[in-house]
């Protein structure tokens, strides 16, 4: 009976694991290899820009490819000359950088404003509310041995998650029992599939039934940490189905998923 229950445990986590496996959308490979430009897409964005790409191959019949990650490591590789098209950061202060450094077409736009919850997976011994006291008495208690957030030195989203915990004076009590991600959607991962007692993520991600399936989570106030400003840009040698699908997510339905995934959005020209 173990022996199967383990199995089925197994099976339910790679289950899990397939939702935040990297996505090369679209569904159908494009007729060109020059018509599906590389996205360089924060990884907050995975399960929302996902269908937007859809939408978009739907209504254009143009794909695009999708390249998830921490918002950081793509600046990096931008600046040595990656062959993306269009980079939709978690941090605008990154595209900001690039059009400084005449890398891009301009300094891009504003495309939404993202939130972070804490999330634990059912049968955690953590109890999750907005201001953290469970996170706080848990931890006085020794009841945590491993919290996810993604990696703060190269993804917003774990800034952020670091900030809130700093403010609410959490930080030095979980440093040691911390589970760093790669990017926001590793550290979703690792909380929603029960690798970690818990953690702080992006609310994008946990909307998604599969994952929220898995737990209980509590929105965060905004006033913990800076805000996460998520702008976009075309770089320099952005080709003509970058240009429409950089505009596509400016749309009112690409709008729509975005507010359906928790982003704010924000106010249109």
């Amino acid at each position: 009976m173990s022996i199967a229950l383990s199995a089925l445990r197994a099976a339910q986590r790679l289950a899990l694991v397939g939702a935040f496996t990297m996505l090369a959308v679209s569904t159908h490979a494009p007729a060109r290899a020059d018509e599906a430009p590389s996205i360089a897409a924060a990884a907050d964005l995975r399960f929302a820009l996902a269908e937007v790409a859809e939408l978009f191959r739907n209504q254009t019949g143009h794909s695009v490819k999708l390249v998830f990650g921490s918002s950081g490591n793509f600046f990096t590789q931008l600046e040595h000359g990656a062959p993306f098209e269009v980079y939709l950061s978690a941090d605008e202060a990154y595209v900001k950088q690039l059009a400084a450094r005449g890398l891009t077409r301009d300094e891009g736009t504003l495309y939404a404003v993202g939130r972070i919850v804490i999330f634990a997976p059912t049968g955690s011994p953590l109890e999750v509310d907005g201001n953290l006291a469970g996170l706080a008495v848990a931890l006085n208690e020794g009841r945590i041995e491993r919290f996810a957030i993604a990696n703060p030195e190269h993804a917003p989203y774990g800034r952020a998650a670091r900030e809130a915990l700093l403010a609410l004076g959490l930080w030095h009590n979980i440093e040691q029992s911390l589970v760093l991600g790669e990017n926001a959607s590793q550290a979703a991962q690792f909380a929603a599939s029960g690798s970690a007692q818990g953690g702080i993520v992006p609310l994008s991600l946990v909307l998604r039934p599969e994952v929220a399936d898995r737990g209980t989570w509590a929105l965060l106030p905004e006033s913990l940490h800076a805000p996460l400003r998520q702008r976009m840009v075309l770089l320099k040698h952005a080709g003509a189905v970058a240009d429409k699908f950089y505009y596509f997510v400016q749309e009112p339905a690409a709008r729509a998923i975005l507010q359906r995934y928790g982003f704010v959005l924000p106010a249109t020209n």
